[in-house]
């Protein structure tokens, strides 16, 4: 037999990337990007429809966009016989959710529905659901509901159920209307194999699936008389094994994608989690961090521990046989692109442009020259919320330490050490829940800004090994492929012979280390305040809403007669 390959497709943020792997080794051989054409709609619709505060839709018929452009070029990048793929597999941000037909098809590409916002899918960081999070989490510690525990007693405005019950209130007619409310990366799955199978990941961190159940009718009865069904009738469905395959290439998904009909298709997965096979850290005590528009943080333990604030802890959530946990913070990469694009005057970008490297490499460049605590900064790093260890995204954002000879490198270096910060309390506390973190291992994007990774281990005090794949959730992604295919015995023997890791890529200096010990600890003052007792940002955000909403209301369009426009039948058309 000859050589053997699969292909991994990571669906990101602003972007869907394609890799073709070697079975026996793990080279990636060729890969493709395909940015989605409406991108994240935080603003308006496609029709021009205004929407609220802290919304993130997608079109979903961009994703299909991606299995057609991308996995073909990569397959052509990568010159392998396409007859020698075995295997694909699949990864998605998590918690982005699809209002479905009993078919799969997607509410915003039925006419009516067009311009209805709670049509489309909501993204992850679509947050405009905190006020639901706050009753869930409210009732379930009222009732002493047993799963919350799981959650670090709280539920996230990401996850299933709030984005479901803000459907319900604000919605009704489309929620009405919804016959499967699914994950995408479970309905990218259905797409190319034709069946509706929920990945393990999925569903123990966003959809509160534990030990075998979901929240009970009662309780959801009790969040809302017309939410007691919502788990039979939209959310349960038969939980694929990480790892195991879905269903079998379509012959429609094979014209898509340039694949043999009837291969493989593995269970769908978490972009974070599926990363964590490329990175080697399959093993208790290695807390892998994916670092990009935000940071997800996950580690595998041999056993179960309660860690206040986490986004969950399932059985089988990240490695077959081990419960694995996860934490995270909601803006990490976007605070830095934030400050580049709105506090960053003109000369700046001249001077980069002149230096041939980005506005992001100058102030870094920039900022590594200055000692701990030069700039008289500190920074909270909650521009898109807390994820981790608050589990609040009604809060914001602050630089204290301001004056007028404050420059750019200044805020932007003060950004790079909250988001470290940010990243200590939650090893922290999960230290002091008794799951200790042995090994930090770093992936994604922002690893490659050198800077950033050393002020990380300075500020941590420990080691940080970062992953040698540039494209760790596609590569989890086609490592998963070739376990479902039967190349590899499971996940820990596929990790072992295609993923890889170097260790102690960035040392921390003790110096540097002691002096952010005391700059830790302004954080934490500042943490503890407005996370845990001022309620100011929450004021503010809800002035903000406000004032939006009443905006909104002032500009609305009349409603469309007849909704079937180019924009739907084009949806329509790209993903069936």
């Amino acid at each position: 037999m000859g050589e053997q390959h699969v292909v991994g497709v990571d669906f990101g943020t602003l972007s869907g990337r394609a890799v073709v792997v070697r079975v026996g080794d793990g080279a990636e051989l060729g890969s493709a990007t395909t940015p989605y054409a409406h991108g994240v709609l935080d603003h308006a619709l496609p029709g021009g429809r205004r929407l609220g505060a802290d919304w993130a839709l997608q079109v979903p018929a961009d994703y299909v966009v991606v299995l057609r452009e991308a996995v073909p070029a990569a397959l052509a990048a990568s010159g392998v016989d396409p007859a020698s793929v075995v295997g694909i597999g699949t990864d998605f941000t998590a918690c982005t959710m699809v209002p479905t037909t009993a078919d799969g098809t997607p509410l915003c590409e039925l006419p009516d529905l067009v311009n209805e916002p709670h049509a489309y899918v909501k993204l992850w960081k679509h947050h405009a659901a905190q006020p639901q999070a706050d009753r869930i989490t409210a009732l379930a510690a009222e009732r002493g509901e047993p799963w919350l525990a799981r959650y670090g007693g709280h539920i996230s405005s990401e996850w299933e159920l709030a984005k479901a019950l803000q459907v319900l209130e604000e919605a009704p007619e489309v929620y009405a209307r919804i016959e499967h409310w699914v994950e995408a990366a479970d309905w990218i799955v259905w797409r190319l194999c034709g069946t509706y199978v929920r990945n393990a990941c999925s569903a123990g961190y966003k959809g509160n699936l534990q030990d075998g159940a979901y929240p009970s009718a009662e309780y959801c009865a009790a969040l809302h008389p017309g939410f007691a069904d919502v788990v039979p009738t939209r959310i349960a469905h038969p939980v694929g094994t990480l790892g195991a395959a879905a269903g079998a290439l379509t012959p429609e998904a094979a014209a898509w994608t340039g694949l043999p009909v009837g291969i493989p298709v593995a269970v769908g997965n978490v972009d974070a989690h599926v990363t964590a096979p490329a990175a080697q850290a399959t093993r208790p005590g290695q807390m892998l961090a994916i670092m990009g528009t935000s940071t997800c943080h996950v580690m595998n333990g041999e056993v179960l521990r309660e860690v206040p604030g986490m986004c969950g802890a399932v059985e089988g959530g990240i490695t077959p046989g081990l419960w694995g946990y996860e934490a995270g913070q909601s803006g990490v990469g976007d605070v830095l692109g934030w400050w580049v694009e709105n506090g960053v005057p003109e000369s700046y970008r001249r001077e980069a442009e002149a230096a041939g490297e980005s506005v992001h490499a100058l102030l870094s460049r920039l900022a590594a020259r200055q000692r701990v605590g030069e700039h008289g900064l500190v920074a909270l790093d909650w521009h898109s919320g807390n994820r981790s260890v608050l589990v609040d995204h009604e809060l914001s954002g602050l630089v204290l330490g301001l004056s007028l000879a404050t420059r750019p490198e200044d805020v932007y270096r003060a950004l790079v050490e909250a988001t470290a910060f940010g990243a200590r309390v939650i090893v922290e506390t999960f230290g002091a829940a008794g799951v200790p973190v042995t090994e930090f291992v770093a992936a994604g994007g922002l690893v490659a800004n050198r800077f950033l990774m050393q002020v990380y281990a300075d500020v941590l005090g420990m080691p940080i090994s970062t992953i040698r794949s540039g494209q760790g959730p596609a590569l989890g992604s086609a490592i998963h492929a070739a376990v479902a295919a039967g190349c590899h015995a499971d996940v820990h023997a596929a990790a072992a012979a295609m993923g890889g890791v170097e260790r102690a890529s960035f040392v921390p200096d003790p110096e540097r280390h002691a002096a952010y010990d005391e700059l830790f600890a302004e954080y934490r003052a500042l943490h503890d305040h407005f996370g845990r007792g001022d309620a100011m940002m929450r004021r503010l955000k809800a002035r903000r809403r406000a004032a939006l909403a009443e905006a909104a209301r002032e500009t609305a369009p009349a409603a469309p007669a007849a909704p079937a426009t180019a924009t739907a039948t084009a949806l329509a058309g790209s993903a069936r």
